[in-house]
Formats: C-alpha cells, sequence, structure tokens
C-alpha cells in the first residue's frame, strides 16, 4: 500500500472513531477533532488555503461571547492568530526571500511604529491586563490581514481571488438580508431582525458592505477589461448590491461612498493632496473653535427631545436638528474624550481604557437616555480614541500611517502601467478612504468586518507598487486572437 493509501486509511479511521466517541459519550466536540487535524496537516504543507479561508469567513463569521466577559470573532479571529503564528514560522525560515521592498515599504515601516507606539502606550495603561489584550489582537490583526497580503497577494490574479473569496459570500449575507428584511415590509425600525448571526448591526453590516463596494468595482472592471459577456449579470448584481446599501439605513454609509465618488475624480487629476490638507486643516479648525471659550456647550442636546427614531426620514431630520439620540450619545462620549486628554496628553489613558474610565469626565448637559451605555460602546471616533488612549504620539503616528497610504497611492496610481494592477491601486484606495471616513463617526477599525478590510486594501496597495507586468519585463506574452 502507498503512503497516500495508509493516510488515507488512517484519516479514514479517526475520523470514524471521533464521531463514534461524539454519539456515544455526547461530547460532540470529538466531532472535530478530525477537523482539527485536517487544519494542522493543510498549515504544514500550505497555509495559502487556511489564508483563502480566512478572507471567505470575514462576510460569515460571527460575534461570541466567552466566560469570562471576553469576546470573539469566530472563526475569524482563531484563523488569524494561527495563520499569524504561521507566519512567524515560514518568515523564521524563509526571511531571505521575503521582498524588502514590500515588507521594509514606508507606509509599512509607519505602520509598525503605529503598533509599536500601542505596546508602549500600553506600558503607561491605567488598566494593563485591558491594554495588554487590544495589543495582542493588533499583532495578530496585523500578521493575518496585513503581512499575510503582503506575502501572498502580489499580482493582479492573487488579488482577484481575493476579491472574490470576500465577494460571494458577502453577498449571499447581503441576500439573506435582503429576504429576511422584506418579511418586515424593508421597515427601518426592524432591520436589526435580520443581521444576525453575521453581524453585530446595521453600521457593520453597512462598512462591510460599503468598504468592499470598491473591490467589486475592480471584479466588474475586470471582466470588461477581459471581454467576456457578464453584462446582464453584473448589471443585475450592481443593482442587488446598492439596494443592500440603501437599505441598511446608515447615514454613514451613504457620506462615506459619495466621499469615495469624490476620491475618485481626486486621485484622476492628482489634487488628493490638497484636497487632504485642506480636510486637516479643517479639522484642526473645528477642534479649535469648539474648545475656544467652551463653544461645544452651544450644542448641548434637549434631553426630553433628543430621542430614537422609528422611521428613516424622521432619523434624518433630527440629525440636521441635533435631536437624534445616536448623534448626541457621541457628542457625549466625545466631549468626555476631549476633558480626558488634558490629563494623559504623551502616552493616553491606554489602549482599550476609554470604555473603562471616561464616566468621570463626561459633562451631564450632553447626557441622552442611553448614556448608561449598556452595550459598553467606544467613543465612536477612531481618532479621538486614539488621541484618548495613545495621546498625541499615538494620533501623529496613526495619522501618518493613514495619510501616507493617500499620498503614496496617489503616485503609485499615476505611475503604474499595468491595468489590472492600477485597478486594483485605485480600490485599494478608495477602500481606505471609505474606512477613513468611516472613522469619524465610529470606531469600527478594531473589528474584523471592517479592519480586516482596510489592513488587506493597504497591503495591495504596497504590492501594487511592486508589480511589473510580463510586458514590462520585457515578455513576450502570446495573447489569443
Amino acid at each position: 500500500m502507498t503512503v497516500a493509501g495508509r493516510v488515507y486509511i488512517s484519516y479514514a479511521a479517526a475520523v470514524l472513531l471521533c464521531a463514534g466517541l461524539a454519539l456515544s459519550t455526547g461530547a460532540y466536540w470529538f466531532a472535530g477533532v478530525p477537523v482539527l487535524l485536517w487544519v494542522i496537516a493543510q498549515s504544514v504543507a500550505d497555509f495559502k488555503p487556511l489564508f483563502w479561508l480566512l478572507l471567505i469567513m470575514i462576510p460569515l463569521g460571527t460575534e461570541v461571547a466567552l466566560p469570562g466577559g471576553i469576546g470573539t470573532d469566530l472563526p475569524t479571529e482563531p484563523l488569524a492568530v494561527g495563520l499569524t503564528g504561521l507566519l512567524v514560522l515560514h518568515a523564521a525560515r524563509h526571511w531571505p526571500q521575503y521582498d524588502y521592498r514590500t515588507f521594509a515599504h514606508p507606509i509599512a515601516l509607519l505602520l509598525y511604529l503605529h503598533v509599536g507606539w500601542i505596546f508602549v502606550a500600553s506600558g503607561f495603561s491605567e488598566l494593563t491586563l485591558i491594554s495588554l489584550k487590544f495589543s495582542l489582537a493588533k499583532i495578530w490583526y496585523i500578521g493575518a490581514f496585513f503581512l499575510l497580503p503582503l506575502l501572498l497577494l502580489h499580482t493582479p490574479d492573487r488579488v482577484t481571488i481575493f476579491a472574490h473569496c470576500i465577494f460571494w459570500p458577502l453577498l449571499f449575507v447581503a441576500v439573506q438580508t435582503l429576504v429576511r428584511h422584506a418579511g418586515y415590509g424593508f421597515s427601518f425600525a426592524d432591520q436589526f431582525r435580520t443581521l444576525h448571526p453575521f453581524m453585530r448591526n446595521h453600521v457593520s453590516y453597512a462598512g462591510c458592505l460599503t468598504t468592499f463596494t470598491p473591490w467589486f468595482g475592480y471584479l466588474i472592471y475586470q471582466r470588461k477589461w477581459r471581454g467576456k459577456p457578464y453584462r446582464w449579470m453584473l448589471y443585475g448584481l450592481g443593482l442587488l448590491w446598492v439596494l443592500a446599501i440603501a437599505l441598511a439605513f446608515t447615514r454613514a454609509a451613504y457620506v462615506a461612498l459619495a466621499l469615495a465618488g469624490i476620491a475618485f475624480v481626486l486621485i484622476r487629476r492628482r489634487w488628493l493632496k490638497p484636497a487632504l490638507l485642506a480636510a486637516l486643516v479643517a479639522g484642526v479648525a473645528v477642534a479649535a473653535y469648539l474648545a475656544h471659550d467652551d463653544n461645544y456647550l452651544n450644542y448641548a442636546p434637549n434631553y426630553d427631545t433628543t430621542i430614537a427614531h422609528q422611521e428613516f426620514d424622521d432619523l434624518i431630520s433630527a440629525t440636521y436638528k441635533l435631536e437624534d439620540i445616536s448623534t448626541m450619545e457621541r457628542f457625549y462620549r466625545w466631549v468626555a474624550g476631549g476633558n480626558m486628554v488634558p490629563y494623559r496628553p504623551v502616552a493616553g489613558f491606554g489602549p482599550g481604557n476609554f470604555v473603562e474610565l471616561y464616566e468621570a469626565y463626561t459633562n451631564n448637559n450632553f447626557a441622552t437616555y442611553v448614556s448608561d451605555n449598556p452595550e459598553r460602546s467606544g467613543i465612536h471616533n477612531y481618532y479621538l480614541m486614539t488621541l484618548v488612549e495613545q495621546g498625541y504620539v499615538g494620533l501623529v503616528l496613526l495619522l501618518l500611517f493613514m495619510i501616507g497610504i493617500l499620498v503614496y497611492g496617489e503616485e503609485l496610481y499615476h505611475r503604474q502601467r499595468d491595468p489590472l494592477a492600477r485597478a486594483a491601486v485605485m480600490a485599494g484606495l478608495l477602500s481606505v478612504i471609505i474606512v477613513e471616513a468611516f472613522s469619524i463617526i465610529n470606531d469600527l477599525l478594531e473589528t474584523d468586518k471592517i479592519g480586516s478590510l482596510f489592513f488587506l486594501a493597504t497591503a495591495i496597495v504596497i504590492t501594487m507598487g511592486t508589480y511589473r507586468s510580463p510586458a514590462d519585463r520585457g515578455i513576450h506574452v502570446q495573447h489569443p486572437q
């Protein structure tokens, strides 16, 4: 008998044995042992299939609360941890083969500095254990969704596989949501009932759809470039995609998509750098105005009229009037964050600590009906959260990293000659811009639904900078007539 035959028989015996133990003892976890054995064997032989599996599970994974108040995302977080470990082992053996142009790219170095400061800030943390957990989670997010893509997603063909791995599962989530939502008459008040178990809330759902939209455009462009007759199928999928985003009833998604459309024009015309400078100046000016003479107090809500709304039209109207409870609750936490900054301006209060500490710094003038925060949600502004938890140093490093991606990406877009690589750069830039726009009123960068796509897009922008088409390398490719 061949070696392959003995392996097959041994694995089949293990499957039957574990199934029998599961049925006879009632400990059904035994049934998962053969799967674990396959995963271990596959990871030793080649971890690329596990990486594709991780991408597939980004839209399909679910958030699970574990004993001790710990939450995790299954199966994405265990896969991310395992793949990060495998990457370390692979790098230890094959490091001379790694491309320094990607792993030591200036944007990558800025990210390393950002993550390094997170660990430094954890050393000065008010609640060290929480900060340590935050820092460790950041490591395997960077490992699985940034460093591994730098290694694997180095050609447009690999980028296409990445896009397909996420698009079809995400489309499934969108379709099942629309079908279930139809049962509630597409009600705004009942939309949240259609998301479990795939999405935590409508913001996460809309954010995932919106962040991936540029990659959907990349797939459409690729079909057009290759001349395949899928026009009507793409029209139908496009209509379905737009409908899913529209019926997610998420204001941030609409604004982020509009900004991405504007950014597309700016990048094409090389106007992105002055636009970024103007946005940065505007942000500093707004912050200075609100802080001067306590002008922010002029925007305190009316406690009695700041309520939740059951109709989307009423929500939009209330937003303009500063009477929407979710908007004003953000103000409540932003004011608390602003009050915290002067006490720990350099290293902050520690990564992950805002939720535990902000109540002592709140201003009751901004309190709403949900200010007791039973969900223990965060500050809903990633930049302010970074300032509070990591100090001015952390915020500067984060902004340098985020702005650096866009500045480099715009230059690369006009330098890259390969059409598909160029399209991948544009898709990556727009995806990054959408997440950065979401981060103004949300803190989703640490979630597997949004943060994963952000780091994947960043890695692809970097790898497309080193890609050269066969024609550019002087290799003649004979195309079929």
